[in-house]
């Protein structure tokens, strides 16, 4: 995403939703076939998952799935350049928006489905409360800037970065900022605890227990779901009764939360990346 590709994202931005759609279906089953490291990561990923689908059915589940991955990246020409307008008709937030509105602090559990972007704009257009999230720098700096803008296009929004640590995390959640958090992915040993997803030993950081539990904060499921008219952002109940002291028992059970959402929507989830890379001390690689 150099230059000239950003130009192309602010040229798509102004297109009718059903254009630039089809745009990225075209250019997602090309995907599917061109880029075999990750279609094999994806396909590994749903054997272990569903083991009792047939190769036919993940076969098919996997074109859909960079079908949606390309249509949600494409998307972020209208949601970071487009009309706010236009931006705040496509997304939909639904269900328990009182959960993220009433007094408290916050820690929004947002996995990585495709449509995450999409929700995280929704929260700071159409609710009036400042968030943070935590950022990772990308090595091209075109690129680091224009992520950086389209993440903090609306409201009062503020980039954390990983390198500095939970302080600035804890300190936002005390003083009322809003937490959007992804921790569903495979960050390697350090901190992390193996718990089983989808039957798996998998290596997951309990960051979500520990945020919540040192910022004092509720954890709201938000769930974003790429639809025909933009996205609905589903705003779960607070999980009652959480964080608890045992910060294992706290990864797993946000792992059978997540594998119901996943299991809504398992087109949509971010199979691409390999989840299962880190495994536990003389078991061999899944990749």
């Amino acid at each position: 995403m150099t230059h000239p590709g950003i130009l192309f994202m602010r040229a798509l931005a102004p297109l009718p939703l059903g254009v630039v759609r089809a745009l990225g279906n075209a250019l997602g089953r090309l995907l599917f076939v061109a880029a075999r490291p990750r279609r094999r990561i994806a396909l590994t990923n749903l054997r272990l998952c569903f083991p009792h689908w047939t190769e036919a059915e993940r076969v098919a589940l996997a074109r859909r799935n960079f079908v949606y991955f390309t249509q949600a990246f494409l998307d972020r020409s209208w949601l970071w350049h487009g009309d706010p307008a236009v931006v705040r008709q496509r997304l939909r937030i639904t269900g328990a928006v009182d959960d993220l509105t009433r007094e408290g602090a916050v820690v929004m559990f947002a996995p990585h489905f495709y449509g995450m972007d999409a929700g995280g704009s929704a929260v700071m257009q159409q609710i009036d409360r400042p968030a943070c999230t935590i950022y990772s720098t990308q090595p091209n700096a075109a690129l680091d800037e224009w992520m950086q803008r389209g993440r903090q296009r609306f409201g009062d929004a503020t980039l954390l970065s990983r390198t500095e640590g939970v302080k600035p995390i804890v300190r936002a959640l005390r003083e009322g900022k809003m937490l959007y958090l992804l921790p569903d992915m495979d960050l390697g040993p350090h901190e992390s605890v193996f718990v089983p997803f989808y039957g798996v030993p998998t290596a997951t950081v309990p960051s979500l227990s520990r945020f919540a539990r040192l910022g004092h904060a509720r954890v709201v499921p938000v769930i974003t779901r790429l639809t025909d008219f933009g996205y609905e952002v589903k705003v779960h109940p607070a999980w009652p009764d959480y964080p608890t002291a045992d910060a294992t028992a706290d990864a797993a059970l946000m792992n059978r939360h997540l594998q119901n959402y996943i299991d809504e929507m398992p087109e949509q989830y971010y199979w691409v990346h390999k989840r299962f890379k880190t495994r536990p001390p003389g078991e061999p690689s899944l990749y």
